[in-house]
């Protein structure tokens, strides 16, 4: 069975040690130890799919919690339908997160590109857009009253 440095790993999934020993406080991998003391962590098979699972959970913007809860179900041999109907709902409240941030972002680009429009209308010398309203409905108003008049 393949074993693994936390050298490996990083390299392997192009992060940092310390971030590999930041999920292990959290308990999301936890190596064997061995040599002196038990300095050395030696990773198994199992602890490398587990922080492959992990890195892919965060890849999604799951919390470590979520990805905790997801990862410690694979590892118990109870009932997969129930496994997987909570996998469903944690990504369908991720989803929905997503979504609402995704109309917020819309939401913000569109008062940005007003904004920046003002700002060439302006820099072009122009009236932006919006600043000749009054003049528009007072426009609107006059003629109003001389077609009743009429």
């Amino acid at each position: 069975m393949p074993t693994y440095t936390i050298t490996e790993l990083a390299r392997e999934f192009d992060i940092t040690p310390r971030a590999i020993r930041f999920y292990e406080d959290q308990g999301l991998l936890t190596p064997k130890r061995e040599g002196a003391g038990g300095r050395t962590r030696v990773y198994s098979a199992r602890e490398r799919t587990r922080l492959k699972l992990t890195l892919r959970g965060k890849r999604l913007g799951l919390t470590l919690s979520e990805i905790k809860s997801l990862v410690d179900m694979y590892e118990s041999p109870k009932d997969s339908a129930a496994q997987l109907n909570r996998f469903l709902l944690v990504l369908a409240r991720h989803r929905e997160m997503l979504e609402q941030q995704r109309e917020d972002l819309e939401v913000t680009l569109a008062e940005i590109a007003a904004h920046e429009e003002h700002c060439r209308s302006m820099l072009a010398g122009e009236k932006p857009a919006g600043e000749d309203k009054p003049a528009k409905k007072a426009a609107a108003k006059r003629s109003a009253r001389q077609t009743e008049n009429a």
